[in-house]
């Protein structure tokens, strides 16, 4: 793929100003607005929905184990005691649990106006999820796709809603192979993982580009937090290797609310154009504050992004039902 087949408008524009000293202190106004945050018990989606709640946000954690959850919850409430937060259970590597995720809570809340994709596993020995895909690519990508897609119906009535998906640098290293999306014939573990990193963009911007021509408020947003300080890393690492990456942590890594704030500004900054892609704004994007960032050319081809949109609507079951532009003027303002 060469960089004339690449569409720039798929991540709308690098020139947007985003004050250098973005901060969470920047953050409020967010009072009756609710989030759901996936994988928000530990890490980043801890931090994120922390600092959403203190902003003044009602915040769901969806989550694996909800014994974790009910203690991020915990510690949310302390840092937000007016907020109300609620934990529910989410195995994004089993679509019958999106589906029940989000039946519940389709049943229970009106609308939802942010949703921030964070949950994700990286760089394990090969695995399959409940419905024998690729682990790293189902989780990552496809759980997030169907669950987007089947809390739509939600997102569509919110005022002006938005979908956060946590992507990463390292999706620059990845190649989609729709011969063997499941990487069944080849399998690296990082290779697999920056496939799903860029499946993740392709997903935002063609989210975002739909969602546009439905006449729809909904915006799509893809954040990379630099080297964050999580288990991401090391969970499930031999010893050796946890010890050889303690060095590298220690130097380089940011703390997880540092690595939270490309994702907290592409969720609440007024007026950022739809398919933005945020991350740190230092040397290799490692750390600093958010800014604007060029994805890879292979992140901004349409066709690519196109034609996966159609495959995951295959493997996933999940059509996205978006409205007509006519349904949307007839319909009351929520």
């Amino acid at each position: 793929m060469s960089p004339a087949s690449t569409d720039a408008a798929l991540f709308g524009t690098t020139a947007f100003p985003i004050p250098e000293d973005w901060g969470v202190h920047r953050m409020s106004g967010l009072g009756g607005r609710l989030a759901v945050v996936t994988g928000a018990n530990t890490g980043l989606g801890l931090a994120t929905a922390r600092e959403l709640a203190r902003a003044g946000a009602d915040v769901v954690l969806a989550v694996r184990s909800t014994g974790r959850g009910a203690a991020a919850a915990a510690e949310i409430r302390r840092a937000a005691p007016r907020a109300r937060v609620d934990v529910h259970r989410l195995d994004l590597a089993d679509l019958s649990s999106v589906r029940d995720f989000a039946d519940r809570f389709l049943d229970e809340y009106p609308a939802l106006d942010l949703l921030v994709n964070n949950a994700g596993v990286m760089a394990p020995a090969r695995r399959t999820t409940a419905d024998g895909f690729e682990l790293q690519f189902g989780t990552n990508h496809l759980g997030h796709f169907a669950l987007t897609g089947r809390l739509l119906p939600a997102l569509s009535v919110a005022s002006a809603a938005r979908v956060v998906t946590v992507s990463s640098g390292l999706h620059a290293l990845g190649r989609l192979d729709f011969r063997d999306l499941q990487s069944k014939r080849h399998y690296g573990l990082l290779r697999a993982y920056a496939n799903s990193k860029l499946a993740n963009l392709l997903f935002t911007a063609e989210l975002d580009r739909r969602a546009r021509a439905a006449g729809l408020a909904l915006r799509g947003y893809a954040a990379h937090p630099g080297y964050a300080a999580t288990s991401l890393l090391t969970t499930g690492r031999p010893a050796l290797l946890r010890a050889l990456l303690a060095l590298p942590n220690a130097l380089l890594a940011v703390r997880p609310l540092t690595g939270a704030l490309p994702i907290l500004c592409a969720a609440t900054l007024p007026d950022l154009p739809g398919g933005a892609f945020l991350g740190p704004r230092g040397p290799a994007s490692l750390r600093g504050a958010p800014a604007l960032l060029p994805p890879a050319p292979r992140a901004r081809h349409r066709p690519t992004a196109t034609r996966l949109w159609e495959v995951s609507q295959t493997l996933t079951a999940v059509r996205y039902a978006f409205p007509s532009p006519a349904a949307m003027s007839d319909r009351p303002a929520p």
